[in-house]
Protein backbone atom coordinates (compact mmCIF):
# COMPACT_ATOMS: atom_id res chain seq x y z
CA UNK A 1 0.00 0.00 0.00
CA UNK A 2 1.41 3.21 -0.96
CA UNK A 3 1.55 5.93 2.38
CA UNK A 4 0.25 9.01 1.76
CA UNK A 5 -1.00 11.91 3.77
CA UNK A 6 -4.26 12.75 3.20
CA UNK A 7 -4.79 15.47 5.84
CA UNK A 8 -3.27 18.56 7.52
CA UNK A 9 -4.16 20.44 10.75
CA UNK A 10 -3.19 23.31 12.76
CA UNK A 11 -4.71 24.74 15.31
CA UNK A 12 -3.94 28.28 17.09
CA UNK A 13 -5.46 26.93 20.72
CA UNK A 14 -6.78 24.07 22.80
CA UNK A 15 -10.49 23.15 22.44
CA UNK A 16 -10.38 20.40 25.34
CA UNK A 17 -7.37 20.61 27.12
CA UNK A 18 -7.82 22.72 29.99
CA UNK A 19 -11.77 22.40 29.90
CA UNK A 20 -12.34 19.88 31.92
CA UNK A 21 -16.01 20.23 33.65
CA UNK A 22 -17.04 22.81 30.94
CA UNK A 23 -17.79 22.84 27.17
CA UNK A 24 -15.04 22.34 24.62
CA UNK A 25 -13.33 25.54 22.90
CA UNK A 26 -14.40 26.68 19.37
CA UNK A 27 -10.70 27.18 18.38
CA UNK A 28 -10.87 25.59 14.52
CA UNK A 29 -8.89 23.05 13.39
CA UNK A 30 -7.06 24.70 9.96
CA UNK A 31 -6.71 22.26 6.99
CA UNK A 32 -3.08 22.69 5.33
CA UNK A 33 -1.58 21.84 2.50
CA UNK A 34 1.80 22.16 3.55
CA UNK A 35 3.18 22.99 7.14
CA UNK A 36 6.80 24.30 8.13
CA UNK A 37 8.16 22.36 11.15
CA UNK A 38 10.29 23.62 13.68
CA UNK A 39 12.99 20.71 15.15
CA UNK A 40 12.31 20.68 19.23
CA UNK A 41 9.07 22.81 19.17
CA UNK A 42 6.38 22.21 16.86
CA UNK A 43 4.33 22.91 13.63
CA UNK A 44 4.50 26.63 13.25
CA UNK A 45 1.23 28.39 13.67
CA UNK A 46 0.29 25.83 16.19
CA UNK A 47 -1.07 25.61 19.77
CA UNK A 48 2.01 23.07 20.76
CA UNK A 49 4.52 24.99 18.98
CA UNK A 50 4.37 27.47 21.90
CA UNK A 51 5.19 24.98 24.13
CA UNK A 52 9.11 24.88 25.68
CA UNK A 53 11.54 23.17 23.70
CA UNK A 54 11.93 19.34 23.71
CA UNK A 55 7.99 18.91 25.01
CA UNK A 56 6.71 15.56 23.62
CA UNK A 57 3.86 16.94 22.01
CA UNK A 58 5.15 18.44 19.05
CA UNK A 59 3.66 16.53 16.40
CA UNK A 60 0.76 13.89 15.88
CA UNK A 61 0.63 11.79 13.53
CA UNK A 62 -3.12 9.28 13.15
CA UNK A 63 -4.30 6.62 10.67
CA UNK A 64 -7.18 7.58 8.71
CA UNK A 65 -8.28 3.81 8.83
CA UNK A 66 -9.37 5.00 12.62
CA UNK A 67 -11.58 7.77 10.91
CA UNK A 68 -12.80 5.50 8.96
CA UNK A 69 -14.03 2.88 11.87
CA UNK A 70 -15.41 5.70 13.54
CA UNK A 71 -17.44 7.15 10.68
CA UNK A 72 -19.07 3.24 10.70
CA UNK A 73 -19.48 3.00 13.97
CA UNK A 74 -21.41 5.99 14.58
CA UNK A 75 -23.25 5.97 11.31
CA UNK A 76 -22.30 8.83 10.09
CA UNK A 77 -19.10 10.66 8.78
CA UNK A 78 -16.56 11.92 11.07
CA UNK A 79 -14.66 14.31 10.06
CA UNK A 80 -11.30 14.30 10.65
CA UNK A 81 -10.58 17.35 12.66
CA UNK A 82 -12.74 15.91 15.26
CA UNK A 83 -9.57 14.36 17.09
CA UNK A 84 -7.18 17.38 16.82
CA UNK A 85 -4.70 15.27 15.40
CA UNK A 86 -2.26 17.18 13.07
CA UNK A 87 -0.95 14.79 10.14
CA UNK A 88 -3.65 12.24 8.84
CA UNK A 89 -1.60 9.05 6.73
CA UNK A 90 -2.42 6.50 4.94
CA UNK A 91 -0.74 3.31 4.59
CA UNK A 92 1.58 3.47 7.89
CA UNK A 93 1.37 1.41 10.86
CA UNK A 94 1.92 4.10 13.97
CA UNK A 95 2.17 1.95 16.51
CA UNK A 96 5.60 0.48 15.38
CA UNK A 97 7.17 3.69 15.25
CA UNK A 98 6.85 4.40 19.15
CA UNK A 99 10.45 4.59 20.32
CA UNK A 100 11.87 4.90 16.72
CA UNK A 101 13.69 7.32 14.40
CA UNK A 102 12.35 7.59 11.42
CA UNK A 103 11.56 10.47 8.31
CA UNK A 104 8.96 11.56 6.21
CA UNK A 105 9.59 13.79 3.10
CA UNK A 106 13.05 14.80 4.53
CA UNK A 107 12.44 15.78 8.10
CA UNK A 108 13.25 13.24 11.30
CA UNK A 109 11.47 12.61 13.36
CA UNK A 110 11.03 10.65 16.83
CA UNK A 111 8.00 8.38 17.82
CA UNK A 112 7.29 9.51 21.62
CA UNK A 113 4.27 7.33 22.51
CA UNK A 114 0.52 6.37 21.66
CA UNK A 115 -2.42 9.42 21.87
CA UNK A 116 -4.67 7.98 24.10
CA UNK A 117 -7.96 8.82 23.26
CA UNK A 118 -10.04 11.76 25.89
CA UNK A 119 -13.14 11.51 27.50
CA UNK A 120 -13.97 14.37 24.87
CA UNK A 121 -14.19 11.93 22.46
CA UNK A 122 -17.74 10.32 23.06
CA UNK A 123 -19.29 13.98 23.54
CA UNK A 124 -17.88 14.75 20.26
CA UNK A 125 -18.56 11.80 18.32
CA UNK A 126 -20.74 9.54 19.78
CA UNK A 127 -20.98 7.32 22.79
CA UNK A 128 -18.62 4.53 22.23
CA UNK A 129 -15.90 6.33 20.69
CA UNK A 130 -13.47 7.09 23.29
CA UNK A 131 -13.36 3.16 23.75
CA UNK A 132 -12.93 2.78 20.03
CA UNK A 133 -10.07 4.91 19.78
CA UNK A 134 -8.31 2.74 22.42
CA UNK A 135 -4.77 2.05 21.12
CA UNK A 136 -5.32 3.69 18.06
CA UNK A 137 -4.96 7.52 19.12
CA UNK A 138 -2.40 8.43 16.55
CA UNK A 139 1.37 8.68 17.21
CA UNK A 140 3.00 11.69 19.25
CA UNK A 141 6.43 12.55 17.70
CA UNK A 142 9.09 15.09 18.76
CA UNK A 143 10.67 16.92 15.36
CA UNK A 144 14.55 16.23 15.21
CA UNK A 145 14.78 18.58 11.86
CA UNK A 146 13.93 21.35 10.37
CA UNK A 147 11.66 21.13 7.24
CA UNK A 148 8.20 20.70 5.58
CA UNK A 149 5.21 18.60 5.35
CA UNK A 150 3.06 18.18 2.58
CA UNK A 151 -0.69 16.57 1.17
CA UNK A 152 0.41 13.43 -0.80
CA UNK A 153 2.67 10.30 -1.33
CA UNK A 154 5.24 10.09 0.76
CA UNK A 155 7.68 7.17 2.01
CA UNK A 156 8.48 6.38 5.53
CA UNK A 157 11.90 5.70 5.97
CA UNK A 158 12.47 4.09 9.84
CA UNK A 159 16.24 4.19 11.77
CA UNK A 160 17.20 2.26 14.38
CA UNK A 161 15.54 2.70 18.04
CA UNK A 162 15.12 6.37 19.06
CA UNK A 163 17.42 8.56 21.29
CA UNK A 164 16.29 12.00 19.91
CA UNK A 165 18.81 12.44 18.11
Amino acid sequence: MESRIEHIFISPDHNFVGHHGGPPGENPAIPMQSVELKAGYGIEGDRYAKREEGHRRQITFFDLATIDALSEFSGKEIPPQTVRRNVFVRGIDLPTLVGKNFSIQGVKFVGVDPCPPCEWMDKMMGDGAKDLMEGRGGLRAKILTEGSLSLGPTELEVQAEGNGE
